[in-house]
């Protein structure tokens, strides 16, 4: 048997798969198939969301639907290259700053 690989997965990729399961007809392990996942694994990411869910309800809260997450989504994805693209300039501008202090006659 080939060793297993380890991989890690973000809040969203869990949270998507478990509605996979929770908002259509299929079960854990047709979705867990399709995903290339543990069936066991995939059932503990729906269990913690039914209960994300119904903790929501209990305060009156109306859970994120898919159109609303799919938007998260893409803001979180969003947020992370304008992260990018600061830090980018926060070591351009440090590397042109050097820069200008090494030029003959600068003070």
């Amino acid at each position: 048997m080939p060793p297993r690989k380890r991989r890690s997965f973000t809040a969203e990729y869990k949270v998507e798969a478990a509605h996979r399961v929770i908002d259509s007809d299929r079960t854990i392990t047709e979705v867990a198939r399709e995903l290339g996942l543990n069936e066991g694994l995939l059932s503990n990411w729906v269990k913690d969301e039914r209960r994300r869910i119904t903790a929501a309800e209990v305060h009156d809260e109306k859970p994120l639907d898919a159109a609303e997450r799919a938007e998260l989504l893409r803001l979180r994805r969003q947020v992370g290259e304008l992260e990018k693209d600061n830090a980018f300039l926060v070591k351009a501008s440090a590397y042109f700053a050097a820069m200008q202090k090494n030029r003959p006659g600068s003070i």
